[in-house]
């Protein structure tokens, strides 16, 4: 027998190739407006669905009002993210290059977002705030591991998303 062949391979160093803080939400403060018209939503569908005797989905209905309430009114945390030779690790969950397909930049509400696409069930899509990083040392770094995208590709649900939010907009600047 031969020794190379029975060598296990030399454990590879991680380094962290870049590394920041920031939100772990897009967030934007809503208005009186906002709460209303997604009251006034859910009271006219809850009164179809109750006449119907959906009562299981007027109840989803009150619980996704109540988490778009929170979501509107608790600030996000802070939260680290790295890039390292290994993958990417955000909010302390980390993901392997080799779980990942491309990455794409977004802005929502003024704020810069990396999205990256995994291979993954769940999560699908990590969208993570850049904050103060700049987009350009990112994207360089990133670019090392996977392929960038100018523009993402809309699966049915983002187009379904876009679709409903123009033709039903919640707040006077959607």
């Amino acid at each position: 027998m031969n020794k190379t062949e029975n060598k296990e391979p030399e454990p590879r160093e991680i380094k962290t190739l870049l590394e920041w803080t920031s939100a772990s939400r897009p967030f934007k403060r809503r208005d009186r407006d906002y709460f209303t018209t997604i009251a006034a939503i859910v009271f006219l569908i809850g009164m179809i669905l109750l006449f119907i005797k959906e009562f299981l989905l007027i109840g989803v209905m009150l619980a996704l009002m109540f988490v778009s309430y929170v979501l509107a009114t608790v600030e996000p945390e802070k939260v680290d993210h790295k890039i390292t030779t290994e993958g990417i690790t955000t909010g302390g969950k980390s993901f392997l290059w080799v779980e990942m397909k491309e990455f794409y930049f977004t802005n929502k509400w003024g704020e810069r977002v990396l999205n990256v696409n995994t291979k993954l069930k769940f999560p699908g899509r990590l969208m993570i705030l850049l904050g103060q990083e700049e987009e350009k040392m990112i994207k360089e770094e990133i670019g090392k591991y996977i392929s960038y995208r100018e523009e993402p590709i809309n699966t049915w649900m983002d187009k379904a998303a876009l679709w409903l939010q123009k033709k039903v907009p919640l707040d006077k600047d959607s």
